[in-house]
């Protein structure tokens, strides 16, 4: 330690007149005192005041500065030297150094910069702001040759692209390419889980997934897969759920998936709808999303129900009824809604039998399998008269949707839960399916929908309401009162944030309740009139004329 006093002296002294070959050895000793126990040197060093002096030191000309960006790097290993060497003004000097041609230099300063910037957010966009994504981007292209620039520059990219704020720089550089041609020539599998750790963050960027899939990276992932689907090795699962993964991320992308699409004749849509009758789980749920992706928009779902896909997801889920993968599971359900969204797949699917083979999940205990399910049923009956009716009156899926509508650990399953017991009574309007949805103590879970935040929650459950109350009210007349609808419809018609549609359904729904005695009496108990006479002065002409016959009804019947 004696030494390092002494060499920290002679720097503070020959740095500042220059003396080149005394500072080497200086600098020499500081690289051999940092590699016996760098923590005591980097205390010794800041002690000392030697930090201030380090930027005059990294000149672009003097052959001192890769030792000295080297000191900087194993100096900043320490959280305690991290910002110290901040508030001696490394950064700016050590930016400038990116634009070396010394290959050395650039891989110490990469070094020094990334040790002071490690796990600080604020530093790394300070980066950012200072250019450095065009400066390493270029760097990569010219040095790719150089296996320990490279690795520098990717782990530089993998810290900087978690930052949102970098993915718009990232996109206005050639880092896609960059990326890419450095994959087709890696053939190591620590190699490419490097470049795959960079391009994971970087695919969150649409603009960045486009240019991913113009450079030819869907056909790297995809030969991967090919080389990986029947290894045994733990690198080759890895590799093939990196790949696997990857590929369906850049279909989330509107335009990637598009292009990817192509219509549907697409080779590398073809490719991925061979993985989902697989064996291999991974490919089946990577097949599977690729599916709920490309089913993001009507052209895609009616070109996919049209070539046959709803079978060969159903044969899927058929496999997992056993099996029980969650993640398959979910993700075929995922497909199968999205699929059920256009008008015309509706009663296309339900002749394949989609709905017989999801009821075979009813029993699942798990809140994501139970959530999609849901909504692949409400998909589905949406305008079908016939399967809401068939599906209304299935006593189990009634039992299980209200068991689910009290899911309260779940908002989104008690929520669908909800969304679907109102969807059996709209779409099939049927006495049938009201008298199930009653014998089931549903009724009270619509009652409670009507106050949800959502509006539109709020209207389904009171058009299935004012349904049940004109098709069973009698039957329907214990549960009301039990749910205390009348009070319910009184706060929907006083609040003056309820939109128009509720405050003229929940006047229908008065009215429909009217010929019930006891409903009748609560009406008249809790002043209605009054509420709706305010109404009659209502913007929306809808609800002023409602409103005229609803005061009309209540006075004729006071």
């Amino acid at each position: 330690m004696d030494n390092l006093s002494e060499a920290l002296e002679k720097l503070k002294l020959a740095s500042t007149d220059s003396a080149t070959d005394s500072v080497e050895s200086c600098l020499d000793c500081l690289l051999k005192a940092l590699a016996n126990n760098n923590t005591e040197a980097s205390m010794k060093i800041q002690e000392m005041g030697v930090l201030p002096l380090l930027p005059t030191l990294l000149s672009p000309q003097s052959s001192c500065t890769p030792k000295v960006a080297n000191i900087i790097a194993e100096l900043a290993k320490n959280e305690f030297m991290r910002s110290p060497c901040v508030e001696a003004g490394l950064i700016p000097p050590l930016i400038q150094l990116l634009n070396s041609t010394d290959q050395e230099v650039l891989l110490q300063t990469g070094r020094a910069l990334g040790n002071i910037c490690y796990d600080s957010h604020s530093l790394q966009a300070q980066l950012i702001n200072m250019g450095v994504i065009p400066t390493l981007v270029k760097l990569l292209g010219i040095h790719s040759h150089n296996t320990a620039l490279t690795e520098m520059c990717l782990i530089a990219f993998g810290n900087l692209a978690e930052l949102e704020s970098s993915k718009e720089q990232f996109a206005s550089t050639n880092i896609a390419e960059e990326l890419v041609r450095l994959f087709q020539k890696q053939s190591e599998h620590e190699k490419k889980e490097m470049i795959f750790e960079v391009l994971a963050p970087l695919a969150e960027n649409d603009v960045i997934k486009l240019q991913l899939v113009e450079a030819g990276l869907v056909e790297c992932l995809l030969e991967v897969v090919a080389q990986t689907v029947d290894g045994e090795r733990e690198e080759d699962i890895t590799q093939l759920k990196t790949a696997s993964d990857l590929m369906v991320l850049l279909l989330l992308g509107d335009e990637s998936m598009q292009k990817l699409f192509e219509g549907g004749k697409g080779s590398v849509f073809q490719r991925v709808l061979s993985w989902i009758p697989s064996h291999n789980h991974q490919l089946q749920l990577a097949g599977a999303l690729a599916i709920a992706n490309f089913a993001r928009n009507d052209g895609n779902c009616i070109h996919m129900v049209d070539t046959g896909i709803v079978q060969k997801l159903l044969e899927l889920l058929d496999r997992h009824v056993e099996e029980g993968n969650v993640t398959v599971q979910h993700a075929a359900l995922s497909a199968l809604r999205n699929l059920a969204i256009p008008v015309v797949n509706k009663s296309k699917m339900l002749s394949a039998g989609v709905a017989d083979v999801v009821l075979k999940f009813l029993q699942s205990e798990m809140p994501p399998v139970q959530f999609k399910l849901l909504g692949t049923l409400r998909m589905l009956i949406d305008t079908q008269a016939e399967a809401a009716d068939q599906l209304g009156t299935n006593g189990k899926l009634v039992e299980r949707l209200v068991e689910w509508c009290e899911a309260k650990d779940h908002a989104g399953v008690m929520g669908e839960s909800n969304r679907l017991l109102s969807a059996l009574i709209r779409h099939s309007k049927s006495k049938e399916v009201v008298k199930t949805v009653i014998q089931g103590g549903g009724v009270k879970h619509l009652v409670t929908m009507a106050t949800s935040e959502h509006m539109i929650m709020q209207n389904e459950a009171l058009v299935a309401l004012g349904l049940i109350a004109a098709l069973e009210l009698v039957a329907a007349e214990k549960d009301f009162v039990g749910a205390s609808l009348v009070s319910v419809l009184h706060k929907l018609l006083s609040d003056e944030r309820s939109a128009p549609e509720i405050k003229y359904n929940s006047m229908i729904l008065i009215c429909a309740v009217m010929g019930s005695e006891p409903l009748h009496k609560e009406v008249q108990s809790l002043a209605f009139l009054d509420v709706v006479s305010k109404l009659r002065a209502h913007e929306n002409k809808t609800v002023s004329h409602q409103a005229s016959l609803t005061e009309q009804r209540l006075t004729a019947q006071s």
